[in-house]
């Protein structure tokens, strides 16, 4: 039997393809379908896990490391050492490519900002934010989603909880771009302009903080970004690099994510009004809601692990050395764990999404996510009786790991 076309080339990388930039999901069911342990050699040579159960193992099995932001150093030109080395460092040293105990020790530094209970006091503040953003629009009966309402929100907050002047939040739009590029890889590989490019921008991310750093030191503020540099004083428990590296991921995964869950979720719902009106007539249902939105669309995709020894996933011999794709957007999507996975459900129950991760990698920012979002999402249905898309041509921008719109206009 000859195979298709289709079945020769199948692969991730497709996800980059137009029609599964607009909606990947199928591509996922066809790679789940074909094996849910996948070998991709178009990917560059890599395990692509699809099925719920085998991501959600995965994500938890320590026999996997999370160090792998592996850009070495030996390629740079002299002139060129001075500017990229720091941030290359710099990202080796951030939460997301650690594993315990430097991960334990760095995540326990962090993590008491995002507590449910310390989100839990800027409830308040995300209102008001909510409803400086959103008062225009009522004004002007339309409004472009993205730019001045899913993006100011996220990077406002998150901004403010480091200590950030909110003014210089248009500064880190191309940086938090640059940081994409190295984490996405350009969808299977980037050259050398745009390694060098992406490097030079978190470079620029880096002296920003470090300059902020220097200022606060002169003039001591109540933030996360003074707890942070506190615990760099007090010796081994925080390196400068890893200093910098973690404010350059809070600040860039603290709101772009959360801007592409904003993004995402009101496309699903306006997509399918009665669902929308349900939400509006029961405002209980909000937490309910950002679940299964986060589900139905991730704002992350994939993510990805390196196995440390020979294991064994299903009936596939995973050998050491090897990358395991984890794909958050197909295990979102799998029959086997949600009925009618491709329909959205805001009152589905026993919802265990992957949106978040899973394990000791699980974000660290998902309580500020879920307040951020129901707080969206709530005040934008009381405020707009009818809101409408204003056009049906809507893009995604290109990308396999973060899954999001580059513009979303509404006619409100």
């Amino acid at each position: 039997m000859v195979a298709t076309q289709s079945e020769r080339r199948l692969s991730l990388r497709q996800a980059l393809e137009e029609n599964y930039l607009e909606n990947p999901y199928p591509l996922y069911r066809q790679l789940r379908e074909a094996d849910p342990v996948y070998w991709d050699e178009e990917q560059g040579g890599c395990w692509v896990l699809t099925g719920h159960a085998d991501v959600m193992a995965g994500l938890r099995d320590q026999r996997f490391s999370a160090q792998r932001m592996d850009i070495g150093t030996d390629w740079i030109p002299a002139e060129l050492k001075e500017r990229l080395e720091p941030p290359i460092t710099a990202l080796t040293r951030q939460i997301l490519f650690l594993d315990p105990p430097d991960h334990t020790r760095l995540r326990g530094l962090v993590a008491k900002a995002f507590t449910p209970r310390m989100v839990e006091k800027l409830r308040p503040r995300i209102q008001q934010l909510v409803d400086e953003l959103l008062a225009p629009a009522q004004e002007k009966g339309q409004m472009e989603v993205i730019s001045e309402f899913a993006y100011p929100l996220p990077a406002i907050v998150i901004a403010e909880m480091l200590g950030v002047p909110p003014e210089d939040r248009e500064r880190f739009t191309q940086w938090t771009h640059d940081f994409g590029v190295l984490l996405d890889g350009g969808g299977g590989g980037l050259d050398f302009e745009q390694v060098v490019q992406a490097l030079l921008g978190v470079n620029e991310f880096m002296e920003y903080f470090r300059e902020l750093i220097r200022q606060q030191r002169q003039a001591p503020r109540d933030n996360l970004l003074q707890a942070m540099r506190e615990a760099e004083e007090q010796g081994d428990v925080l390196s400068e690099e890893e200093l910098l590296g973690n404010c350059v991921l809070l600040l860039a995964a603290g709101h772009g994510t959360t801007t592409h869950l904003i993004g995402n979720g009101l496309l699903a719902l306006l997509r399918n009004p009665a669902q929308m009106e349900m939400l509006r007539a029961d405002p209980a249902l909000l937490p309910a809601a950002v679940a299964e939105l986060l589900r139905y669309d991730s704002p992350v995709q994939l993510t990805s692990r390196v196995a440390t020894t020979n294991l064994r996933i299903r009936d596939k011999e995973i050998a050491a050395g090897q990358e395991v794709l984890f794909c958050l957007g197909a295990a979102n999507h799998d029959p086997a764990q949600f009925a009618q996975p491709d329909t959205l459900d805001l009152r589905r129950q026993e919802n265990r999404h992957l949106a978040f991760g899973q394990g000791i990698h699980f974000c660290l920012g998902a309580p500020l996510a879920r307040v951020e979002a129901e707080i969206a999402f709530g005040t934008f249905l009381r405020t707009f009786a009818n809101p409408r898309l204003a056009t049906e041509t809507i893009e995604h921008f290109p990308s396999q790991v973060f899954r999001g719109l580059t513009a979303l206009p509404v006619t409100l």
